[in-house]
């Protein structure tokens, strides 16, 4: 606008100068016309005004010539003697005639005295002193990528201050394939430059043309100017960003922690601005699941482990992700990505029993299934190898099924419930992954009986001593029997064997309770009637079938003391016996009296005899023996001496409640002539009473000695059924002082015992409480065990023999 207001003014001021100029050439009749070139130097003659006049030399000598008027005075100046018109200082046509086309300097000159006007006009040529010039060395279009071929944009024209031909001629645009250039005529406003677009633009081809748009003006050479013209190619989102991969593909572990970087993608926009930003996201098409696991950065397009990846979960997941542009109108593409988890050993075999019989019978067979197991491990290739094995010392081996990952438990040796009845099973399943991860699992198989195994009884055979004038009806002892096996199978009922045969006859005068096996008796018993028996006790389990055993009894009597001492002599029907004794005066001390014989049908301490006097008449004359019974004298007889004494002998025996009897034996002293008179007589009497004696003590020596055989086999039974730790060890006694006619000495844990009769050697001591004829001896070789057995011992007495221990 501002270029065309000037333009319009330049041309109002040309038209008021050549109207001027012309009114001015009309009112003045004289005239003269000067032509120059311009930028002529200082001095330079324009002409000759005064000839040009006519006017003479003499004229010009009286009168002065000057120019008095002239817009352009300090132009010219003319010389007063001779009218020459001279340039004085260098002349710009383009700067005195900046608003015309034709430039004419009018001068107004006057020759004084008289004064005559003269108007001179100065026409000042132009020469191509100019080059043309562009208002802007360079300047930058913008121009859309989306503008059709064929659109036009003015430029700015150059400038030439010089004129006519001299003046812009011509324009040139550099060579380019996109532009080209059209020039139009304005007439007095000059030729203005067009830029035409005759190709499509292309901004992600070329962002930008450099053009050189050139002005020649009409000189020769003419002379020219140049602008630059740099065209921007503006974006326009014409382009949608392009992946740099055709596929993403990458492998991740499992359990890597949270924010660990997957992969980066990257996408291009070949657009400007924000038209070429890239913004990543996930596309519509993505699952809230996988957005839980997986996240990307939108601007760097990494993309991060955002949950727990776990390989059993899922092995592979595929992520469609999404790349926009920031344009008003976004263009947007997508890629999938392939993540393939790695599976890392993290998880250890699983043991599961499918099937399980809690309880196997004992009597199976090997090879029986006892439990279905099933092992599992969720990772893959070696990580989800499972090896499985149990423990060594179990009955049990695994067998392989057809099925994959299954395996049988089977028994692989027969099972014995009494020796082991439950088994911790322990299963080990271990991967073959690094590090290896294993499990176990225990399984208690219980082994469940069967009914194999008879009864046991504790002791066999059971041997039992009971004491004689028992009270019927009540418990004298027990039995007792164990099953190894197990409930019902273990539950044992006793019963007694009364077939009333051989031995096993006194069955008869037993009871037993079948739940305890206690045994009740029916009868009382007597030592001295009968001293040992047996029966026949039977254990039945309740098993189906029932099993059973049977132990043998052994029963011994033991005696009590419910004997008195039964005196032989002197003879006696009522417990106290009276005898007359007849020995010479003349004896000597020692001398034999008599010898009271006594004995006790109890055996032990029960029938172990003492005698003593009890009442003598004077106790310096005899003495008693109190383990043989004889009576001696002490001293001789002397005249002063009682030719009649009276011995009351006591004979006791040594139960813990004695029983006693007594005996009165009459000394008679006689002269030495009747002694040997009633000798004779007395030794025919006393013939006849041993053979009564001797009669009695063959059956006591003949009922003692079988009960002594028996009670010696009974022992020996009894010794070789117990371990060494129990056998009796029997030694002999070599000090032994020959008193008793039989004596048998043992040892039994730290003390020695001997079996005696009615009299016992010297230093030994009597074990108190005991029913037997047992004797403790002091111990010369140090602890046995004991044992406690009991031996019969009958004393055998006849006139004038030692006792007899049978």
């Amino acid at each position: 606008m501002e270029q065309r207001a000037r333009a319009a003014r330049r041309v109002r001021g040309w038209w008021l100068d050549a109207v001027l100029s012309v009114l001015l050439w009309n009112l003045t009749s004289a005239q003269l016309r000067y032509s120059i070139s311009e930028e002529v130097k200082e001095g330079t003659l324009v002409g000759n005004i005064a000839k040009d006049l006519g006017l003479d030399k003499s004229t010009l000598r009286d009168r002065k010539y000057r120019i008095v008027s002239s817009s352009a005075d300090p132009l010219f100046y003319v010389n007063q003697n001779d009218g020459l018109l001279y340039v004085h200082r260098k002349i710009d046509r383009e700067e005195i005639c900046e608003r015309t086309s034709t430039c004419v300097i009018n001068l107004k000159t006057v020759l004084e005295n008289p004064l005559e006007v003269h108007y001179v006009g100065v026409d000042v040529q132009d020469i191509n002193d100019h080059e043309p010039s562009f208002p802007e060395k360079e300047i930058t279009l913008e121009i859309s990528e989306s503008v059709l071929p064929g659109v036009r944009i003015p430029l700015k024209a150059s400038r030439d201050p010089d004129a006519g031909v001299f003046s812009i001629q011509q324009y040139k645009l550099s060579q380019n394939d996109f532009f080209r250039l059209e020039v139009k005529d304005k007439g007095e406003d000059g030729k203005i430059p067009i830029l035409i677009v005759q190709k499509s633009l292309d901004r992600e081809t070329a962002t930008s043309h450099s053009l050189v748009l050139t002005a020649l003006d009409g000189g020769k050479p003419p002379k020219f100017g140049e602008m630059n013209i740099n065209v921007k190619v503006l974006d326009v989102n014409d382009n949608v960003p392009a992946f740099s991969q055709e596929t993403y593909s990458v492998m991740l572990n499992e359990n890597v922690p949270v924010g660990t970087t997957i992969i980066r993608v990257n996408a291009t926009d070949s657009d400007e601005g924000p038209n070429g930003v890239v913004v990543y996201s996930f596309s519509n098409s993505v699952s809230h699941r996988l957005l839980n696991l997986f996240d990307i950065n939108p601007s760097t397009g990494e993309i991060t482990v955002k949950g727990s990846i776990d390989y059993e979960d899922k092995s592979r997941y595929e992520i469609e992700i999404q790349a926009s542009d920031r344009g008003l109108a976004p263009l947007s593409t997508q890629k999938s990505v392939i993540i393939t988890v790695t599976d890392v050993n993290d998880n250890a075999p699983e043991i599961e029993v499918t099937s399980f019989s809690s309880y196997v019978p004992e009597n199976s067979r090997p090879g029986s299934t006892v439990a279905l197991i099933s092992v599992n491990d969720l990772d893959s290739g070696l990580n989800g190898k499972v090896i499985l094995s149990i423990s060594e010392d179990v009955p049990f081996v695994l067998s392989p099924s057809q099925q994959d990952k299954m395996f049988s438990l089977v028994t692989k040796s027969p099972l014995d419930r009494e020796k082991q009845q439950l088994y911790d099973v322990i299963i080990v399943a271990k991967d073959a992954g690094h590090p290896q991860l294993s499990s176990e699992k225990t399984i208690n198989v219980r082994v469940s009986d069967v009914n194999d195994n008879s009864p046991e009884f504790a002791q066999s055979p059971y041997t039992f001593y009971v004491t004689e004038a028992n009270e019927p009806g009540v418990s004298l002892f027990s039995v007792k029997a164990f099953d190894a096996d197990d409930n019902e199978n273990a539950q044992i009922s006793y019963h007694i064997v009364k077939d009333g045969h051989g031995d096993n006859k006194m069955a008869l005068f037993f009871n037993i309770n079948s739940e305890n096996g206690e045994i009740i008796s029916l009868k009382s018993f007597d030592f001295e009637v009968m001293k040992t028996f047996q029966f026949h006790v039977v254990a039945s389990d309740s098993g189906s079938p029932s099993l059973s055993s049977n132990v043998t009894v052994n029963v011994f009597i033991l005696d009590q003391n419910d004997n008195p001492p039964v005196i032989l002599y002197p003879l006696s029907s009522n417990g106290s016996a009276e005898g007359v004794e007849e020995i010479p005066r003349n004896v000597d001390a020692g001398h034999l009296v008599t010898k009271v014989r006594a004995y006790d049908p109890d055996i032990g301490y029960n029938g172990w005899l003492l005698f003593s006097l009890q009442e003598v008449s004077d106790h310096s004359l005899f003495n008693l023996d109190r383990y043989t019974g004889q009576i001696k004298t002490l001293r001789p007889f002397t005249e002063t001496d009682e030719a009649e004494h009276k011995l009351v002998i006591l004979v006791k025996d040594n139960g813990n409640v004695s029983l006693s009897a007594t005996a009165t034996v009459i000394v008679k002293v006689v002269e030495p002539k009747e002694a040997f008179a009633a000798s004779d007589v007395k030794s025919s009497t006393k013939a006849d009473e041993d053979n009564d004696v001797t009669f009695y003590l063959m059956i006591t020596l003949a009922s003692v000695s079988a009960l002594f055989l028996i009670s010696i086999i009974v022992l020996i039974a009894m010794q070789c059924s117990k371990s060494t730790d129990y056998t009796s060890k029997y030694l002999p006694e070599p000090n032994y002082d020959g008193t008793l006619c039989h004596s048998i000495q043992y040892r039994s844990g730290d003390k020695r015992y001997m079996l005696v009769g009615p009299r016992m050697s010297i230093g030994s001591t009597i074990v108190p409480g005991s029913h037997a004829n047992t004797l403790v001896l002091p111990d010369r070789r140090g602890v046995s065990t004991e044992i406690n057995s009991v031996w019969t011992c009958r004393i055998r007495l006849t006139e004038g023999s030692t006792q007899g221990c049978v």
